[in-house]
């Protein structure tokens, strides 16, 4: 069997790990957490392991955009005073969100196989 150190197993684990700790217990923490780990690792890691970090930094970032910045658009359009502008921006971040943790979990079950994954639609090439 391989070792989960040479192979990346374990630093893909961490990266999907920090992934959903961005999205479900320490926004910004765990973002920053996985900024560092990108930057110590995106060149010296194993292939798993760097498909891995790439993806859950890319996804990140870019999810961030997708929900602070379109949630902004929709309220700067409605205005804080109208209730189908909160209704909108509620029912957006929560289909968001939502979907980008559900690809987290698919993405950490896929590290933890060892196997290789691209976030859908927003994820970068493999």
């Amino acid at each position: 069997m391989d070792d989960p150190e040479q192979s990346g197993t374990h630093l893909a684990v961490v990266a999907e790990s920090l992934y959903l700790a961005n999205l479900l217990v320490a926004p910004g923490i765990a973002f920053a957490a996985l900024l560092w780990l990108w930057h110590k690792h995106k060149a010296s890691a194993p292939p798993l392991a760097r498909q891995h970090l790439r993806q859950a930094t890319f996804v990140s970032v870019i999810g961030g955009i997708l929900i602070v910045c379109l949630s902004g658009v929709v309220v700067a359009f409605g205005g804080l005073t109208q209730p189908w502008t909160w209704v909108a921006v509620i029912t957006y971040f929560v289909c968001v969100h939502g979907a980008l943790v559900l690809f987290g979990m698919f993405g950490l079950a896929k590290a933890m196989a060892g196997q290789p994954w691209r976030y859908p639609l927003i994820g970068p090439r493999l």
